[in-house]
């Protein structure tokens, strides 16, 4: 068999694959899985390019956290459409644990390790993961030692408490423990005008 007829023979097995992704209804979960290696070096190249289109850490977090964004609207569509005994939340506590819970398992297979309140700042909260999987296999110089990776997961989450109308400033933070170096806390701060809202709803119950 020649070459060119071998290269024929592949392509025609990569269309008909990608025809079969491509006829698979979005309304249906698929029960295989996505190799925790093969994402591991996907991320790792979103992070090196978006690392030579920014000048700095800041830029490359803010770089991270607007892919985060755009990939948290999708994931949040595509529950919407999935799950049919979930409806958006539009309440902070119900959206927290939707966040901590359904999109967590959906992302990666297991909720949330943690879900608090601030016990200084009434209008934040914290979503703890203590081994992100994204950031496994995910290590910086140390010129970047504050940079944190897990801006892209703040993204995510930024985007999901907007599309349940609670917009938030989201941000990650890396906050190493015993025998979990990977630890990261998801703060969450509401919006005034949020956190404004669940109080007069409180009230009028």
């Amino acid at each position: 068999m020649s070459q060119a007829e071998s290269l024929m023979r592949l392509d025609t097995r990569v269309s008909r694959r990608s025809n079969m992704l491509l006829e698979q209804g979005i309304g249906k979960p698929r029960r295989d899985k996505v190799c925790l290696g093969a994402f591991a070096f996907l991320f790792a190249e979103i992070i090196r390019y978006s690392q030579n289109r920014v000048l700095g850490i800041q830029d490359l977090e803010a770089k991270l956290g607007e892919i985060g964004r755009r990939v948290g609207v999708r994931v949040f569509e595509l529950l919407m459409w999935r799950e049919k005994t979930v409806h958006r939340e539009t309440r902070v506590l119900q959206t927290l644990v939707f966040i901590n819970t359904v999109v967590w398992r959906a992302l990666f297979d297991k909720q949330a390790d943690a879900l608090g309140r601030s016990t200084e700042n009434d209008d934040e909260y914290m979503i703890t993961d203590n081994e992100p999987s994204i950031l496994r296999y995910i290590s910086a110089p140390k010129e970047m030692s504050s940079f944190s990776p897990g801006a892209f997961l703040a993204g995510v989450v930024e985007a999901i408490a907007e599309c349940c109308e609670c917009p938030a400033r989201v941000t990650s933070h890396l906050v190493p423990a015993e025998d979990m170096p990977l630890k990261t806390v998801i703060l969450l701060k509401f919006d005034r005008e949020v956190m404004e809202r669940e109080k007069r709803l409180e009230a009028g119950k």
